[in-house]
């Protein structure tokens, strides 16, 4: 595999984690989660550095074409979104988090 790929495997296992968190952290009556909140938080953390390291990838490639869009528009798009998901798995890390 090239490293070059890496924003689109990142951004689609992101999605899914985000997913699993997101179905996994709802409560029933009684006030208990789905998953553990050890399992959400390990996958919450696994998730930010895959959308991390593709956020890095691509924007240390969109910065080697000198950002032209024009050459990779869903190449851009997939870091862009990378990196919507890196600051979102980081606000829903901090949310999970007992404090």
């Amino acid at each position: 595999m090239k490293t070059i790929n890496f924003p689109y495997i990142g951004m689609a296992l992101g999605l899914f984690l985000l997913m699993v968190i997101i179905r996994g952290s709802e409560t029933d009556a009684q006030g208990v989660t789905a998953l553990p909140l050890l399992t959400l938080l390990i996958a919450n953390e696994c998730a930010f550095l895959l959308t991390l390291v593709g956020s890095y990838i691509g924007l240390k490639y969109l910065i080697s074409i000198n950002f032209k869009i024009s050459l990779k528009p869903l190449y851009t798009i997939t870091t862009i979104l990378c990196i919507l998901l890196t600051i979102q798995f980081t606000l829903l890390g901090f949310k999970l988090w007992p404090l």
